[in-house]
């Protein structure tokens, strides 16, 4: 969103800022080319959604309820804004690594790999944030472990309120760490290269999902998560952590709603395992 850069900076002068550090310990298995969810890792912030809850029903995932990193309380009638952001790590294997910080708004629990019918979903709980759907995707986490090479479409309402849209058929990947994004691998034909499943063509979001439908048979369950995107990164080397003042390189800053439970996605060039990823975030609002 464009702004006003000595009006922000002098709001953080006067002290509307918080500055947030966060640390994730990752125990799971991970593998090259395929994107992986710190949600659920160790560390700071603690651990506390594992996206378990009623199956096929929609549960709002907020900073107050859920936690998250950490970016002040709720701020109305003023407006948040990613205004700085740091990560790194001293884990050579996983090198070099993209990073994406999301908004995780929603997710839909326990669905089922061996399910052959329509898997309906409940969406009494609307969106807590992004109403409308803009921007937001959707992205399947690993819950369960599964053979891996089977196919699934999602059917969903798209940002511009239009019901019935099936995305294209994606391809799950054999991989059985919980948080691994089940459709995401370099090397699987099908599969997304990105963390998020792919839409509709002429459709750039999401406001709820409908149903999702197993092409094939397999074991495991996963979870579809809503969010939306709010800044990517790439690490190159153990002694170059990435740093970037968004205020200074862009007047085009990332908003952070109220209550948003801020987390984040990894897509390393080797193994996670028993590594740290670290860094921070400043949050202004004006």
């Amino acid at each position: 969103m464009r702004l006003n850069a000595r009006l922000l900076a002098e709001a953080e002068d006067a002290g509307a800022s918080r500055f947030s550090e966060w640390t994730k310990y990752v125990s799971q298995i991970t593998n090259q080319g395929v994107w992986f969810d710190l949600t659920g890792s160790a560390g700071n912030p603690r651990s506390k959604q594992w996206f378990d809850a009623t199956p096929l029903a929609a549960q709002p995932i907020r900073q107050s309820t859920d936690g998250g990193i950490y970016h002040s309380g709720n701020v109305a009638p003023a407006r948040k804004y990613l205004r700085f952001w740091r990560c790194g790590t001293a884990g050579a294997a996983a090198l070099p690594m993209s990073l994406m910080l999301c908004d995780y708004l929603a997710y839909y629990p326990t669905i089922e790999d061996g399910n052959p019918d329509p898997q309906v979903m409940d969406n009494t709980q609307p969106l807590p944030r992004y109403a409308d759907g803009r921007g937001v995707q959707m992205m399947a986490v690993t819950i369960a472990s599964r053979t891996g090479g089977q196919q699934f479409t999602v059917t969903y309402t798209n940002s511009d309120g239009v019901a019935g849209r099936v995305t294209p058929p994606v391809t799950q990947n054999g991989l059985g760490s919980p948080g691994i994004i089940t459709t995401s691998a370099n090397n699987v034909a099908g599969a997304s290269p990105t963390p998020f499943i792919p839409l509709a063509a002429g459709d750039s979001g999401v406001r709820q999902v409908e149903s999702v439908q197993m092409l094939g048979s397999d074991t495991g369950f996963f979870a579809l998560v809503l969010v939306r995107p709010l800044a990517s990164s790439m690490l190159r080397a153990i002694d170059a952590p990435y740093e970037k003042d968004l205020l200074l390189a862009s007047s085009e800053l990332p908003v952070i709603e109220d209550d948003a439970f801020l987390s984040l996605l990894a897509m390393p060039n080797g193994s996670l395992f028993n590594l740290t990823v670290r860094g921070s975030i400043v949050a202004v609002w004006e």
